[in-house]
């Protein structure tokens, strides 16, 4: 079943290079889980500063405009139909200071089943893309099913635009798991990331909570962004300069097992 009233997830991130050379990192994080129709009765500061704080601008269309209306819209130009709640998965404004490296919206029918996810993705040169996640014949998205799409955005520096993502999303209940695996052009599982956590009821005491069990939340991804990459370069991992963005800002999902290359490998 879909979520009715907003949460907070606490977990733990995990990165892991497998290509050309091994390298591995995790933390502990939390993120906001908002009904986008709670949005205005949430115990999270809404488009106000504050410790901790939530402001429409930094997703969707990032002017401000309804994020409901904005996520609906979207659905409805690919041909997709939710009939249900549209949930946001995402880390707050931390003291004012937004970045986020993925957020999810949790797309639901009116029985709770997910249909659609949307992966927005930001990277460090304040560019987005969104991708959506959805079954060509629209049916529930479960952990047994992965989900492919070309990449079309350049998040890191030490990674090429050529190549494709595999989606993996186990969400019932209170856990909430999103793996997903990139695989470089030749077909080779090169990048292994992750997000595990548990729900719990979002209130002002459990958002004190995470602010102080985890610091300055938003800091401190962008800090482990910039820190490993000075790691990566110490390993001599190749540098990619940043290549001019598609103009396309949303991308879906495909049937294919694999661009190139065996899916096992």
């Amino acid at each position: 079943m879909g979520v009715s009233s907003p949460q907070i997830l606490t977990g733990r991130v995990m990165h892991k290079r497998l290509l050309p050379k091994v390298h591995a990192f995790h933390y502990g994080i939390y993120y906001v889980v908002l009904p986008l129709s709670t949005l205005s009765s949430t115990a999270l500061a809404h488009n106000r500063f504050s410790a901790l704080s939530f402001y429409d601008k930094d997703h969707g269309a990032r002017d401000g405009s309804a994020l409901e209306s904005w996520a609906r819209y979207l659905l409805k130009q690919h041909q997709v139909e939710i009939d249900g709640d549209i949930t946001l998965v995402t880390m707050p404004r931390v003291l004012g200071y937004a970045f986020n490296p993925v957020s999810f919206w949790l797309c639901r029918d009116q029985d709770g089943q997910l249909r659609a996810v949307l992966c927005e993705v930001h990277n460090t040169f304040g560019e987005q893309h969104t991708y959506l996640c959805v079954h060509q014949d629209r049916r529930t998205i479960t952990s047994l099913a992965p989900l492919f799409a070309k990449k079309m955005f350049h998040v890191s520096p030490f990674l090429k635009k050529e190549g494709e993502y595999e989606f993996y999303f186990d969400i019932e209940g209170d856990n909430f798991n999103v793996l997903i695996n990139f695989h470089n052009e030749a077909g080779h599982k090169q990048l292994i990331t992750s997000l595990v956590g548990t729900l719990q009821p979002l209130s002002k005491s459990s958002l004190r909570f995470a602010f102080w069990h985890y610091p300055l939340v938003t800091f401190k991804a962008i800090l482990m962004i910039h820190w490993h990459a000075l790691k990566l370069l110490a390993k001599r991992i190749q540098y990619i300069n940043k290549p001019v963005q598609k103009s396309t800002k949303v991308s879906t999902t495909h049937t294919s097992i694999m661009l190139h290359g065996n899916k096992n490998d």
